[in-house]
């Protein structure tokens, strides 16, 4: 068995003893700590085989595959939340996404790349960033609005959901109008994409079984984790405000986390940018609006309305991540700026 091979079969594994400890009613910090690293391992297992699937094509159409597969750990989480009425848990696992991916991950991946470069500069497409920017804003206009209205009490208070639905229909649609053009643009492959590494190792029908029971396992997984959630929690004595923004989020983001860094570091800056920025822009006007149609079957309801810290923090996210990536080109002190203002973020989510 290859290395990869062994590295999935672990990782499926590791998801059957997390099914194992919930059935057996073990410890809940324990269930709860083991299905955070499944999920971890699961999204891993999601890039390997969509990279696999993918190789062929070029950065925009691979990247968009990886973060929309990618996501799927965290859309499963949400969906059980949700179900289970945990709307904290939902919602900053939601916004704790959009962090994790727009400061921590970028972050990082940007200092992995520009110290990669000969001159210390690592350089990528344009576009990309400044589409990002331009759809996480649409979204934050949303959250706002509805956030400045809920504050005041006016009369559009009083029907949030009716207008969070309405948005969440526009911001689909918006989504759907650029990820077409988007795909259509796009180029050929970066040079090294056919490098030979464990990451484009499986052949085609294996990379599709590979997703086909990761997404499986993912579904199972989030469900056990969301229901051993809260009485680790309380055990721990940890907010579930900070559960969702930190502990949830980087676990169901494991493979913007791995693969974004993983490619700047050999100097695919392409590809490694579209991996991260699509993720970023398919949380803010995919994602989140999608979940808001769906919060529609359960008996709680997730809406855009949202507290002014998380307001503000949205908003310097999508500055930073525009100051920073609108240009093309970042370097190794921008990278650690972005990560700062996540720990920044984070340590504020843990006293609250």
């Amino acid at each position: 068995m290859s290395k990869t091979g062994f590295v999935l079969a672990a990782i499926l594994g590791l998801a059957i003893v997390t099914g194992v400890l919930h059935f057996a009613h073990i410890q809940p910090v324990a269930v709860f700590v083991v299905a955070g690293f499944a999920l971890g391992g699961l999204a891993w297992s999601i890039s390997i085989a969509t990279e696999s699937v993918g190789e062929r094509f070029g950065p925009a159409i691979t990247g968009a595959l990886q973060s929309t597969l990618g996501n799927l750990p965290e859309l499963f989480i949400v969906l059980f939340a949700l179900s289970a009425g945990e709307l904290v848990v939902a919602r900053t696992s939601i916004l704790g996404s959009l962090f994790a991916n727009g400061l921590l991950v970028l972050g990082l991946t940007i200092i992995a790349g520009a110290r990669q470069a000969p001159d210390g500069v690592m350089r990528f497409r344009t576009r990309l960033p400044q589409d990002t920017a331009t759809l996480l804003l649409l979204a934050i206009a949303i959250i706002v609005l509805l956030g400045l209205s809920n504050q005041v009490g006016d009369r559009a208070s009083r029907h949030q959901l009716t207008i969070s639905v309405i948005g969440a229909v526009a911001l689909l649609a918006v989504y759907a109008i650029w990820l077409l053009d988007y795909l259509r643009s796009d180029g050929p492959r970066e040079e090294g994409a056919d490098s030979g590494d464990a990451r484009g190792a499986l052949s085609f029908n294996v990379a599709l079984a590979v997703l086909a029971a990761s997404g499986i396992a993912a579904a199972f997984v989030s469900d056990w984790f969301v229901t051993a959630l809260d009485p680790a929690v309380k055990s721990l004595g940890i907010s579930k405000a900070f559960t969702g923004l930190v502990i949830v989020a980087i676990a169901g983001n494991a493979v913007e986390n791995v693969v974004g860094i993983t490619l700047a570091a050999k100097g695919k800056a392409d590809l490694a940018v579209s991996v991260v920025k699509n993720s970023v822009a398919q949380i803010a006007v995919f994602l989140f609006p999608a979940l808001v149609l769906c919060s529609l079957a359960f008996g709680t309801h997730l809406t855009f309305v949202l507290s002014p810290v998380f307001i503000g923090a949205l908003v310097v996210t999508a500055i930073a991540m525009w100051q920073i990536t609108g240009d093309g080109e970042a370097v190794v002190f921008e990278g650690a700026a972005l990560v700062a203002t996540y720990v920044i973020l984070a340590t504020l989510m843990w006293f609250e």
